[in-house]
């Protein structure tokens, strides 16, 4: 009987070390931002705070013949080496200034920066007479410019000549998605004549991205909460939302399936998603849609005097989201306010503006930057540039009363931890490293911790002039931020 009591007893232990392995989190020398609670325990005086994109210069205007009022709802951004890559639309406009439906074309623009954009030209594609002009895909009966986008892959062993792959619209009724390569990004050319998803309604920016946590291609597209499917007719009070794809080898695609949101209280239309990894932390994604909400701010008499097409533009407004997702299937919704709001022009406030570019680029060492446009559908159109430190998409804040942040557990295998933060004068960050318990690990305490006052992206933490960490590798711990009137973006421990 006590042989049976105590295999009974090993038994219960051996089940909790499995169950508080199961909480531990590997993070390896990954750096970790702050667009969730998935690392974070406990706050107590601190919060989670959405970062604010600052608004920069016009990227672009849309002044040429092949460009329209309606060109940059659906935009790509890609950073290749020293230069950047921007695609969107254009086409022969109607008098109402829309594009006339199977004149799409796919336009380039480029920088070396990406604040200074050039549109070259390129001799590509004939318009209206002419190959002077920065068009890089004419016009198709599948009208695949509609919604067209791009991504570099540039991971080893990939055939040169499809080092970019794309997708746009699988037919005139902007139903299913065919698919294209290029070796530079500038000269295109059909993939396969098959149309995949067909009969999925998919008119918005469907965007493609290589996932390197989950080691295939994912293609984040228009979904509907009901209907829109092949045989399912969409109900007229269906919403607009998010679904995805996958593929291992950009041949063969699963069945789309709809996202799911964590911490939705209430559904809302989701236009587009600009969903993709974030190029620092890969094994995160960073989206961020356009919310469509039905009021109307610009009067229906106002827009009709700029001719355009009344009907898309003048009964709902929108703004940007900031969501994230670390399993590819589910969108966290720590952030429910906009990321990006319209601004004071008259011109961002009615439907279609505020689209966010599908790429974060960073655009020099201490910031990155991502694209908007805005006064969708009248004559000031146009791209603006929108910039935010690195990592900067939100933080953990504490004010000035202060507070602290702790981790749940994690394993590490790099030596040195390194943050990036932002203190005022007056503010103060310390790091205390515990054990998986919470209990304080000696010499890693608030105390022996040397205080972090300044504005750095890379801080490493020392402890009693201590920056290694080589002794804690591998072993579950947890960090407890003490801090006050501060911000922090990221950490990560490095090798």
């Amino acid at each position: 009987m006590r042989k049976l009591h105590l295999a009974y007893i090993s038994l219960l232990v051996t089940l909790g070390q499995i169950m508080a392995a199961d909480t531990v989190t590997d993070i390896g020398d990954r750096l970790e931002i702050f667009v969730d609670r998935a690392l974070i325990d406990t706050m107590e005086g601190t919060t989670l705070q959405l970062g604010q994109p600052r608004p920069e210069e016009i990227s672009l205007k849309f002044d040429q013949p092949w460009e329209s009022n309606f060109s940059a709802a659906y935009m790509t951004v890609i950073k290749d080496g020293g230069t950047y890559r921007l695609y969107y639309r254009g086409g022969t406009k109607e008098p109402s200034t829309m594009v006339k439906a199977g004149t799409e074309v796919t336009c380039y623009a480029e920088s070396q920066d990406g604040k200074t954009w050039v549109k070259p030209k390129l001799g590509l594609v004939e318009f209206e007479g002419s190959k002077d002009n920065n068009i890089i895909l004419g016009p198709t009966k599948l009208r695949s410019s509609v919604n067209f986008t791009a991504m570099l892959d540039d991971r080893p062993g990939i055939p040169a000549a499809e080092r970019y792959k794309g997708v746009g619209s699988g037919n005139g009724r902007e139903e299913g998605l065919i698919r294209f390569v290029s070796p530079d990004g500038i000269h295109w050319k059909v993939y396969s004549e098959e149309i995949i998803f067909a009969g999925y309604k998919l008119d918005s920016l469907n965007v493609v991205s290589w996932l390197p946590a989950e080691q295939c291609y994912a293609i984040y597209m228009r979904a509907w909460s009901e209907g829109g499917t092949p045989g399912n007719l969409k109900p007229r009070d269906a919403y607009r939302t998010i679904g995805r794809a996958t593929s291992k080898d950009f041949k063969t695609w699963s069945e789309p399936v709809r996202m799911q949101f964590k911490d939705e209280p209430k559904p809302r239309n989701l236009y587009s998603n600009a969903t993709m990894p974030y190029f620092r932390a890969p094994h995160v994604l960073i989206s961020m849609p356009h919310r469509m909400v039905s009021e109307e701010v610009v009067p229906r008499a106002e827009l009709e005097a700029y001719k355009t097409e009344i009907r898309a533009i003048a009964n709902s407004i929108g703004d940007v989201l900031l969501m994230s997702s670390r399993d590819g299937t589910t969108y966290d919704r720590a952030f429910m306010e906009a990321f990006v709001r319209p601004g004071m022009e008259r011109g961002a406030w009615h439907a279609r503006s505020l689209f966010a570019s599908m790429g974060i680029v960073p655009t020099s060492a201490d910031e990155m930057s991502f694209y908007v446009s805005t006064n969708y559908g009248i004559p000031s159109h146009q791209i603006r540039r929108y910039s935010l430190r690195t990592d900067g998409f939100a933080s953990v804040h504490a004010g000035y009363v202060g507070g602290t942040m702790i981790t749940k557990p994690i394993i590490f295998s790099g030596d040195k931890l390194v943050l990036n933060y932002w203190t005022s004068a007056a503010g103060i960050i310390r790091v205390e490293l515990l054990d998986e318990a919470g209990k304080p690990l000696p010499g890693y305490q608030i105390g022996d911790c040397a205080k972090i006052i300044g504005n750095e992206l890379k801080r490493i933490v020392t402890w009693k002039d201590k920056d290694s960490l080589s002794d804690l590798i591998g072993k579950p711990v947890r960090l407890r931020f003490r801090m006050t009137d501060a911000d922090l973006y990221s950490f990560r421990f490095e090798r």
